[in-house]
């Protein structure tokens, strides 16, 4: 009873209701004492009055605040009471979507009826590691906490998952243990969290069932112990089960199912591998049909009974085994169809070839006869004799459904025996969580043995439950050290008495069950008389003498007594097993190979058999006695729930209560009666009213403070929180019996929390009127203020409107005048020249006709006069043309006469012999002089050819002219005798043209009159024409403006979509980057795993032990190693392998390994080809290089020959310098300026000169020596003949030689530059093979057959000599790119030469020997694109002729070395003569020049020089052992990049390709052991990226690709690396530096994880802004920082030591902005993730708390300079989320706001929000249930992913953009600290 005080006018309250069970009220008049009723208003406006009992006088239930309602945690409601607790429910469920309530310590499940996506892995990820009242309510924090405990307090946990059919038991215990295996995995290949969680399709397909209340109800009860190993990884299970339901195989109730298993397998009857099963549809067996309802909607049987069979794959029952059990199933489905037909009265029969019995026999392997027999007759004993006695129909049917029944349980047990075995684990189990799934309270219409033994164990449970909760709260007073006051609660020991105790219903029942003649009826009778009158819990039924009633903890309950005793012995026959004993199926004899005699104690006939009885441990019973084995079902189930009991209380329990909100299945459909019914059968009421009955309410002092400030003043705020709290409530609360103060926490009792509120409210409501007076009144002022103002202003603004009016009409009438005047001066104006103007009108025209008069006179006498003299000149030019072609044409007539007759005579003297005669003298002699000039005309053919072409051409346009003027001429003389023909025409059409002249004049005089009208018409259409224009213009305007903004939109449209597709290309580039990075990230995985299991090998074979570097090395080393090591290695890798893991991976491995091999022999193949063809190719170069050796030797020794003669001339020199020396040292004769001193230099800096030409023709000889020495020796091809070779072959003789040896010598002795001279015999000996036979010529004395020939002959020539000159000028070309090739060569060497005489002599021999190098790489790399295989061949032979040509140049250097001593010493001695003996005159007059030759350091090269065994050593300091901090403190960033990258570009300069394998490999394998090793510091995971990437970005810079080096200077250039394309060890390096950066992200995500929750939402960083609301018993973490609490400080510390740490390390800035958005990503994902999954933090102040954090985080960027680093925009979903709890939601409008406002959201997270936003005060309001659907419809076609967190596992794509150094590597300096003296700078 509360308070009467509360109950005051506007209380809520709860009144009884029949159909709501409870329904809210308001009081509409306060409440005094005495009153005898209630005057209150439904919520639909009713009013009624409730009236008090006049006994008790209890109030109503008063109602929790609406802050209160839908609390996470049904303690921290203020009014602990059934209605309170079904409201929060019932809003949780409907409106939230809420499935989860915590109860204290329960957690309350209510079955959805439909699937939720919140059971994935993002969601156990986020609660894994979180606190119990952290998160909102979920059936993995009850997991999470069990786990936790497990591992906190090393004690087992245990689950208890209980409720009624259809709650959701099964899929809760499901869950729970995904949970473990999920967050806990195993230690082991076996899978053993699969095998787990695969016993559950097992389980359901052979236990679970459909009823009428769940399609998938468990018909037993299951005991899971899942056992963990120290480490606390999953290492097995076991498996308990209980009351299995036997007699659903034989009977099922209407709209009931037989168990899934037959159902599966008659749905796959139609397989190929069930044909001998016999099987056919579900309705065919009796068995499966009783229920009517074969099928469930939704499931697919055939599917699932394939995900049965997996799972007995999975757990280790093979194929044969399951075919045998589907066998066993098989047979008991053609049991049930087996029909038993009466005999007689007493007897029966089966008909003889009965089908199914027939099917049954074949299946289980019996006789048909036996097991016929057996079905109808049984056997009586006695003490002499066995009778056989025949069965009627009645028993015989039961006594083969009492058969099917046992064969069931046999096969369950079966199969949970394997199942455990499968189970089992070698390693010894530490601890384990049991989750217990058993039936809940039962109560139905009629009700036995089965509801019996499911309540009394439900008592026990309730029982144990009860004291857990009483010792959990007796702890709690005790640790707070309040007065503890025995709390009085309900204790049913009794009701489990009457069950268990001696002479308890049990009890009786197994007495009966002994008696000879026991009977349902007389043990009712016994009922009656033991315990009717002494127990008040046991009653006798008004109208029934075989029932009892019991009074249970949840309700009262009938019992009938029909059927106890049979189900209690629950027997069969004894004669059926023994043939199923002696069956040929094995499987079947092992079911039933221990089976003991089961009768019952009394012997009587078995008769029909209820549930299975309980079997703990199927596989140890075997061994117990057969006075065990004749137990009756209760008996076992007390002892098995005993053992559960005993079980439970060693371990910490965890409660789920499943409730099912209707009985309809309906999702979200929430019935008050049946919850109600159901939270008080499970127990949830008990508590609720367990904590009432203390101190329910609990809040910490801190908490108190923050909540309740407002109530006090400022001087009651003291320093101690504590004393300020209790001071403030002794003044607030005046009982103090209400409330009790503890250590850390103030309790208060149930109801207190609430009047607090009240006052809060009230207080905040006095607070929120003086602001709205206050306001108000400023706000009226302010109005006020306004309109005294706007008055003021309107009256000055009419005043001057006034004003300017009045003048305004002053200026008008003034105007007025002055137009009036003006107006009428220009009438009079304008009259007196339109008069003047038409006056000159008149003159004008009448001038004008006048003047056109005479005009036209004029012009008509003059056309006359041009007519006659047209017409006069025409008739005389006809008469001239007539007598010329008269005259003509008499010239032609002779003409042609004359010519007939020159004709005649010229053919006579043609026939005549003397003529022809005459003709041909002299014509032989004409042919010999032809003959004799032939050569002279062919040297002329080209002039002659030419002339002959022109003339042809001459002649051919003259004859063409003329042919054409001929034409002419003929033409013109048709046209004069048609002209003549045409004049008398022409006259008479004269005559017709004059006639038609006047015609034509008059119609003229028409058309001109016709001409104007048209003009006119013409005028208004171009003015209509005009207007149309104009129109048409205005169209076409507004036409092009529509297509210039269709354009722009097109424009505006086209930049979108290639900016989306440039975004889609981001995100795919991104994507595939992700892909490649997941990828490694699972390498390395593999790789950590391929260690771990090869330790346990090398543990399991010490003899065979490889160490983690060789395999590293080896792992590394395939992209550079020959493919046949790379496959031999990776073969014995996938041996050694193989012995370590299951099966599958074995599978893999092999299929693999095939692979491989195949790969192999095709490389071998490949490889012996190759061969060949480099055989082939060596012995063709074999052969040209003999042609070559003999002149090349004969040069080579020729050059030594003259190198003696200049040694010689050498010495010679320096003896005749020592003798001047010598003999002048008493005269002076060498001081500087003498002869001899102008000798000594002449000759010495000669020498210098020659010694260093000479040193070159050494180097060249020196090369050509070696190369042919190892092409001798080794009989190797020269891949690419020396150009030497190739010139000296050319050469005849011994003068070519020489001069060959000259020209040397001019062009700085290069043998390419000779070439040999042109033939031009060739041609000339062409020209004469070419010349035609003149002698061949035909004599037949015709001329112009001569003439012919001789032309053919010319034509022919000229071709020849056309061919000869192409082929010149192309060789002339071919020479001249020659010459102008040697030229820039020559120039080149000349060049080089000046830059060598310019440097010091240390350096000129390793610029000379740079010079070789890059000549010979330039040719081995066109030598690699002409042939890769030659290519590798002639790479060895240079790398040897370079090591021996740089020992030649050792020695060659020790000889200069000696000879520049000396000539130092000579030179000191002539300076010291000369100082010696210098006069004053020349000491004034000229200045000293010392002979002095200065020595210049020598320059470095940028290179660490090491020896082989110093790897390990350097490898060792400068990685393994090296301290990040002093290295990145007090040296340049990545100097150890810098060095390796200096140790390997020796390597590179050397040659020396295992030295640079092993160097990298080493490396790279160092990395990664410090990595594995200090892999958790960040420090050094940062160091380690850093100097990766500068390490790569090294190889990149000095790799010699162009790309690379745009930004290097000249030094750095010359310092790339020269022999080896290190292109795919860069790949490595960047992979490294890929995981490297992923590690680096784990430990960030390590380090700021526990910060984000705290700093992020739970920390106040603006202080008074969220109040804090009361909690429950499941207390989330504190929002007020205590100490040790993080807070958003502490993640901007974390964040700036990140930041420096990879500053002061080198990191590349884009890097670190990478980093950096991966940091606020998980920061953002984390917040939201925890948002959207705690319903206290959904509130306004905490997303105005939100969104100051995000901008401090902001403010932090925009200090560090990283604002574009894309690290904001990944904040944008929490931003949104955050603005999402603070805009209004409520109209449409506000729904329009939010779907474009939350673009980042997904409609879940949305939906979710809205869901679970709550208010913090009373004056916000709740988010409606209408307003989320309409978010949701606005939302739904949005495609996006229906994940509702975010995934904070997720890692961006990092690239590595390229980043040079313009730091020298020459300058660096290796500190003495780093202990790497044993490297040498070179």
């Amino acid at each position: 009873q509360f308070y009467s005080e509360l109950y005051v006018c506007r209380a809520r309250v709860w009144i009884p209701d029949a159909e709501e069970v409870w329904k809210s009220a308001e009081l509409t008049k306060d409440f005094k004492n005495g009153d005898p009723s209630l005057q209150l208003m439904l919520e639909d406006g009713t009013s009624i009055e409730h009236k008090l009992d006049p006994k008790t006088k209890n109030l109503p239930y008063l109602r929790n605040p609406d802050i209160l309602v839908g609390e996470n945690d049904l303690t921290a409601l203020s009014y602990l009471h059934e209605p309170a607790v079904l409201h929060n429910l019932k809003v949780r469920f409907i409106d939230s979507k809420l499935i989860y309530t915590y109860c204290g310590i329960v957690l309350v499940a209510i079955n959805p009826y439909e699937t939720l996506g919140i059971y994935g892995t993002d969601i156990i990820n986020a609660y894994s590691g979180q606190n119990m009242g952290d998160m909102d309510p979920h059936i993995f924090a009850v997991a999470e906490e069990a786990y936790k405990q497990m591992a906190r307090d090393e004690r087992n946990q245990s689950i208890i998952v209980s409720g009624e059919s259809g709650a959701g038991k099964t899929v809760s215990a499901k869950y729970a243990m995904r949970y473990f295996a999920t967050v806990s995995g195993s230690t082991s290949e076996a899978n053993v969290e699969q095998k787990v969680l695969a016993s559950n399709p097992i389980m359901e397909a052979i236990g679970n069932a459909k009823t009428t209340r769940n399609d998938n109800s468990s018909r037993f009860g299951k005991y899971i112990e899942i056992g963990f190993d120290t480490r606390y990884r999953i290492i097995g299970a076991n498996m308990r089960t209980y009351l299995l339901e036997k007699s659903r195989v034989v009977f099922q109730a209407d709209e009931e199912r037989n168990y899934h298993i037959f159902y599966q397998l008659c749905a796959s009857s139609h397989l190929p591998e069930f044909n001998s099963l016999k099987l056919s549809s579900a309705n065919d067996f009796l068995y499966t049909r009783q229920g009517r309802s074969p099928v469930i909607h939704g499931v697919d049987d055939t599917k699932e009974l394939s995900t049965t069979r997996n799972a007995f794959t999975l757990l280790g029952i093979n194929e044969s085994y399951q075919m045998g059990l589907f066998q066993v199933l098989a047979a008991i489905l053609h049991l049930g169809n087996v029909e038993i037909k009466d005999k007689d009265s007493d007897s029966s029969l089966i008909p003889p070839n009965n089908r199914h019995l027939t099917a049954f026999c074949e299946l289980v392997g019996v006789t048909y006869q036996d097991m016929s027999q057996w079905l109808c007759h049984r056997k009586l004993k006695t003490a002499t004799e066995t009778y056989i006695k025949t069965l009627p129909r009645l028993q015989a049917t039961n006594a083969r459904d009492a058969l099917a029944k046992h064969i069931y349980a046999k096969l369950f047990n079966w199969i949970v025996e394997h199942v455990n075995k499968a189970l089992i684990t070698n390693i010894k189990q530490h601890s384990f969580i049991g989750v217990l799934d058993i039936y809940g309270f039962e109560t139905f219409e009629i009700n036995s043995f089965e509801q019996f033994c499911i309540n009394y164990a439900n008592e026990k449970l309730q029982q144990q439950f009860n004291m857990h909760v009483f010792k959990l709260e007796q702890e709690e007073y005790m640790k707070e050290q309040i007065p503890w006051t025995l709390i009085d609660f309900y204790d049913n020991q009794p009701c489990i008495n009457l069950i268990e105790a001696k002479m308890g219903i049990l009890d009786l029942l197994d007495e009966e069950c002994k008696m000879p003649k026991g009977s349902d009826d007389s043990w009712a009778q016994k009922l009656y008389n033991t315990h009717l009158k002494t127990c008040s819990l046991f009653e006798k039924p008004r109208m029934s003498n075989r029932a009892f009633i019991i009074q249970h903890f949840a309700d009262k309950v009938e019992y009938q007594c029909e059927g106890f005793l049979e189900k209690n012995k629950d027997t069969v026959n004894e004669d059926q097993i023994n043939v199923l004993k002696a069956s040929k199926f094995d499987l079947l004899v092992e079911l039933f190979q221990d089976e003991e005699k089961a009768t019952s104690p009394t012997g009587q006939v078995p008769g029909t058999g209820g549930r299975t009885r309980l079997s703990i441990k199927p596989d140890k019973g075997r061994d117990k006695s057969s006075k065990e084995h004749k137990k009756t079902v209760g008996c076992q189930f007390r002892n098995s729930l005993q053992m559960l009991m005993d079980t439970l209380n060693a371990t910490t329990p965890h409660y789920v209560r499943c409730i099912k909100p209707n009985d309809y299945k309906l999702a979200f459909s929430f019935d008050p009666k049946r919850a109600v019914q159901q939270l008080r059968a499970c127990g949830v009421l008990e508590t609720i009213r367990i904590s009432a009955a203390g101190f329910p309410s609990r809040w910490t002092y801190q908490e108190f403070f923050s909540r309740y400030r407002v109530l006090m003043k400022q001087k009651d705020v003291l320093s101690d929180k504590k004393l300020t709290c209790r001071n403030v409530l002794e003044k607030l609360v005046q009982d103090q019996d209400k409330y009790q103060f503890g250590k850390t926490k103030i309790f208060f009792r149930a109801g207190q929390v609430a009047y607090l509120e009240k006052l809060r409210a009230d207080k905040l409501r006095v607070a929120c009127i003086r602001i709205q007076k206050t306001i108000r009144c400023w706000l009226a002022r302010k109005r006020y203020l306004r309109k005294r103002s706007a008055a003021i202003t309107i009256q000055r603004f009419t005043r001057g409107y006034q004003a300017r009016c009045l003048a305004k009409f002053m200026r008008r009438t003034q105007a007025a005048t002055i137009i009036q005047k003006y107006q009428r001066m220009y009438m009079e104006r304008k009259r007196y020249r339109q008069k003047q103007a038409a006056a000159l009108v008149m003159q004008t025209i009448l001038r004008a006709y006048m003047a056109r008069q005479k005009y036209q006179e004029l012009l008509r006498e003059h056309n006359a006069v041009i007519i006659q003299k047209r017409v006069r000149g025409w008739l005389a030019r006809r008469w001239y043309k007539r007598c010329l072609v008269s005259l003509v044409y008499l010239q032609c007539c002779f003409r042609r006469m004359k010519a007939r007759r020159e004709l005649k005579k010229l053919k006579i003297e043609a026939r005549s012999v003397e003529h022809f005669k005459k003709l041909n003298k002299g014509m032989e002699n004409k042919i010999m002089q032809l003959q004799r000039r032939i050569d002279e005309q062919s040297k002329d053919n080209r002039s002659i050819n030419e002339k002959l072409v022109s003339l042809e051409t001459s002649s051919t346009a003259e004859r063409e002219r003329m042919r054409g003027e001929l034409n002419r001429l003929r033409g013109v003389e048709e046209d004069a005798k048609n002209k003549g023909n045409q004049v008398t025409s022409l006259l008479e059409q004269l005559e017709k043209l004059k006639k038609e002249l006047s015609s034509t004049q008059k119609e003229k005089k028409t058309i001109e009159d016709w001409a104007q009208t048209y003009r006119d018409e013409m005028e208004k259409m171009v003015s209509e024409l005009k207007d149309q224009n104009c129109s048409l213009k205005k169209e076409k305007d507004d036409l092009n403006r529509l297509i210039q903004e269709q354009s722009q939109q097109m424009t505006e449209k086209m930049a979108r979509a290639i900016v989306e597709k440039t975004q889609q290309l981001e995100t795919d580039l991104n994507e595939e980057r992700s892909r490649y990075q997941n990828l490694l990230t699972e390498h390395l995985r593999l790789e950590e795993k391929y260690d771990d299991l090869k330790e346990a090998m090398n543990v399991s074979k010490p003899g065979h032990r490889r160490t983690d570097s060789t395999h590293s090395s080896n792992e590394s080393e395939y992209t550079y190693n020959s493919e046949y090591a790379e496959l031999e290695e990776g073969s014995r890798a996938a041996e050694d392998v193989t012995r370590g893991m299951d099966t599958s991976l074995t599978l893999k491995l092999q299929k693999r390994l095939t692979e491989l091999e195949q790969e192999k022999q095709s490389l071998r193949n490949e490889l012996e080809n190759r061969e060949d063809q480099f055989q082939r190719a060596r012995a063709r170069d074999d052969v040209e290089f003999k042609k070559a050796r003999g002149a090349e030797l004969e040069y080579e020794s020729l050059k030594r020959q003259e190198l003696e003669s200049e040694n010689k001339k050498l010495k010679h020199d320096l003896a005749e310098i020592r003798r001047s020396l010598l003999g002048n040292a008493a005269t002076g004769a060498g001081a500087p300026g003498s002869p001899a001193y102008k000798v000594v230099l002449e000759q010495l800096n000669a020498s210098c000169e020659e010694l260093e030409v000479r040193k070159e023709e050494v180097l060249i000889l020196r090369s050509q020596l070696v190369s042919q020495k190892e092409a001798m020796h080794h009989k190797e091809t020269m891949t690419e003949p020396s150009a030497y070779v190739e010139d000296v072959s050319k050469l005849k003789d011994a003068g070519e030689l020489k001069q060959a040896y000259i020209g040397l010598k001019d062009t700085n002795r290069s043998p390419r530059f000779m070439r040999k001279p042109l033939e031009v015999s060739d041609l000339l000996s062409r020209l004469r093979s070419a010349a035609p036979d003149f002698h061949k010529l035909n004599e037949d004395g015709e001329l112009w057959l001569v003439n012919q020939g001789l032309k053919e002959t010319i034509r022919l020539l000229e071709h020849q000599l056309q061919t000869q000159r192409r082929g010149y000028d192309s060789e002339v070309e071919s020479l001249r790119g020659e010459l102008q090739n040697v030229k820039e060569e020559n120039n080149r060497q000349q060049q080089l030469l000046a830059q060598n005489l310019q440097l010091p002599p240390e350096a000129r021999i390793e610029a000379s020997l740079q010079h070789e190098i890059t000549r010979l790489t330039n040719e081995n790399l066109e030598l690699l694109a002409e042939d890769p295989t030659a290519s590798r061949e002639a790479r060895v032979i240079i790398l040897r002729r370079m090591v021996d040509l740089m020992e030649q140049l050792e020695k060659q250097d020790r000889t200069i070395r000696k000879l520049k001593k000396q000539l130092k010493v000579y030179s000191k001695r002539i300076g010291e003569m000369g100082e010696g003996q210098t006069s004053p005159g020349q000491m004034v007059d000229e200045p000293i020049h010392p002979v002095n030759i200065p020595r210049r350091e020598k320059d470095f090269q940028g290179m660490l020089e090491y020896k082989k065994e110093d790897e390990l050593k350097l490898v060792k300091n400068l990685i393994l052992e090296l301290k990040p901090r002093g290295v990145a403190v007090n040296l340049i960033p990545g100097l150890p990049a810098y060095i390796l990258f200096m140790c390997l570009r020796h390597a590179d300069y050397v040659n020396d390709d295992q030295k640079v394998r092993t160097l990298l490999t080493s490396t790279i394998n160092s990395i990664k052991k410090i990595l594995k090793k200090r892999g958790d510091d960040f420090e050094t995971v940062s160091f380690w990226l850093s100097n990766t990437c500068r390490f790569l970005h090294c190889l990149k810079q000095y790799s010699g690709d162009e790309a690379f080096m745009r930004h290097n200077t000249q030094r750095q250039n010359e310092h790339t690396l020269s022999n080896f394309d290190l292109a795919e060890y860069r790949q490595v390096i960047s992979d490294l530096a890929i995981q490297i950066y992923q590690q680096l992200i784990k430990c960030m995500e390590n380090i700021l994880q526990p910060m984000i929750v705290s700093g992020m939402l739970e920390h106040e960083t603006i202080q008074g802004v969220s109040g804090v609301k009361p909690t429950g018993l499941r207390k989330r973490t504190s929002s007020i920082a205590d100490e040790g609490t993080y807070t958003l400080d502490s993640i901007l510390r974390q964040l700036s030591a990140f930041h420096s740490t990879m500053c002061q390390h080198g990191t590349d800035p884009e890097l670190i902005k990478q980093v950096v958005k991966q940091q606020f990503y998980i920061i953002g994902a984390v917040t939201l993730n925890n948002l959207l999954l705690r319903k206290d933090m959904c509130s306004w102040s905490k997303g105005m708390q939100i969104r100051y954090n995000v901008s401090q985080l902001e403010e932090w960027l925009r200090d560090k300079g990283l604002m574009i680093c894309g690290a904001k925009e990944t904040l944008e979903p929490l931003i949104q989320a955050a603005q999402l709890l603070q805009v209004k939601k409520k109209t449409d409008e506000d729904a329009e706001a939010i779907c474009s406002m939350c673009l980042a959201l997904t409609t879940a997270q949305i939906v979710k929000v809205l869901n679970l936003y709550t208010p913090v005060n009373e004056f916000e309001e709740r988010v409606s249930v209408a307003f989320i659907r309409t978010i949701q419809t606005r939302l739904r076609d949005r495609c996006e992913s229906p994940q509702l967190l975010m995934d904070t596992k997720m890692i961006y794509p990092v690239t590595f953009p390229f980043n040079p150094s313009s730091l020298a590597l020459e300058t660096i300096q290796i500190p003495s600290s780093l202990n790497l003296a044993f490297l040498t700078r070179v």
